[in-house]
């Protein structure tokens, strides 16, 4: 059994990872971690738990520390951090000095000898590590995984770019409340609303989706050479994102050519049974009004990405359109970095 922490443990995603963790059967939670205001408190007594099930018994009686590596149970071998990027950036790199970080947070992503991973996407980038633990004189090191939109949108694109000439993509996003944290969106900016803008979320599934689709020379990641633009919109749903994808193409293909190559698509995680691991991490849905937050964002267990609406553009040459539903919180959060621990565990460790 490896035992792990979690930083930022009170936060919706540090509760999430808790959630996720707490009948793991390699991971042991045994240190959790958040801001002063709740160190030295039992963590029932530190945290609002927001969780729709109850909060582990196995997690109650821990002594929350202090976000910093001195207040660290030594026995611990990998922490999950769900920091602030601003926090992250230094914090973060302190604790890498000893331990392996799995971070969802945004602050060294695609950094240089930093992997940015999602594991059926881009495991060859963990070859980075050697790298960073000599270039930082490191015990540790620090695996991060994308944007929760992004990890949505590559995980239906991968299978498209390894079999079809991609020319274009353009994405346009419905982001769920609990993407900005609990406290990220007031009620009455949201309730009877749709705010067309979240700041930074463009820029970042631009970049992070090339990087991600790129190739890795050994050296530094070539990005994938196709044109991708996004447009990010919040809406009031609570979990779960939904994108609306449009591919162009370098020639024309067949529907039914794309449908299977998604529907088929595995990677390395489900090639070596990791436990977080969906059985498929892309599911065609066929019904006309799916796929929609409320029914598929718990696909997986959360951790596969549903697609509908798959078909030909009638306008566009050589070009389609779908769907995509992803939770957030498990895929595109918690989950994504507990799936990169697992692999990490399985191959590294």
């Amino acid at each position: 059994m490896v035992n792990v922490g979690v930083l930022g443990a009170t936060g919706m995603v540090g509760q999430r990872f808790i959630q996720l963790l707490a009948d793991h059967p390699d991971f042991e939670i045994t240190a959790l971690a958040a801001s002063s205001r709740s160190a030295g408190k039992r963590y029932e007594d530190a945290t609002t738990w927001y969780m729709d099930d109850e909060m582990p018994e196995s997690v109650r009686d821990i002594i929350v520390t202090e976000t910093n590596p001195d207040a660290m149970d030594n026995d611990v071998d990998i922490v999950f951090s769900s920091l602030p990027a601003d926090f992250a950036l230094k914090v973060e790199k302190d604790f890498a000095k000893d331990y392996v970080v799995a971070s969802n947070a945004s602050a060294h992503r695609m950094k240089k000898n930093i992997p940015l991973v999602i594991p059926e996407v881009n495991p060859q980038c963990l070859d980075m590590i050697d790298a960073q633990q000599k270039e930082n004189d490191w015990d540790g090191f620090i695996v991060t995984n994308p944007n929760c939109s992004t990890i949505a949108l590559a995980l239906t694109l991968k299978p498209i770019v390894d079999n079809f000439n991609v020319n274009s993509v353009r994405v346009s996003t419905m982001q769920a409340v609990s993407g900005a944290g609990y406290n990220g969106v007031p009620s009455m900016a949201i309730v009877d609303n749709l705010v067309p803008y979240i700041g930074g979320e463009e820029e970042k599934m631009e970049s992070e989706s090339l990087y991600l689709l790129g190739s890795y020379d050994g050296n530094d990641v070539v990005r994938a050479d196709f044109k991708l633009s996004a447009s990010c919109h919040r809406v009031a749903v609570i979990d779960g994102h939904t994108e609306a994808v449009f591919i162009e193409l370098d020639d024309d293909f067949d529907i039914a050519d794309v449908k299977d190559s998604m529907a088929n698509f595995k990677g390395l995680p489900q090639e070596l049974n990791l436990f977080s691991a969906p059985a498929n991490p892309v599911i065609i849905r066929e019904e006309e009004n799916r796929p929609q937050p409320r029914m598929d964002r718990g696909a997986g267990n959360g951790m596969a990405v549903s697609v509908g609406r798959l078909r030909k553009d009638q306008v566009f040459d050589n070009s389609f359109k779908y769907v995509l539903v992803g939770h957030n919180t498990i895929r595109g959060a918690a989950g994504a970095s507990i799936l990169n621990a697992e692999l990490i565990n399985d191959k590294i460790l």
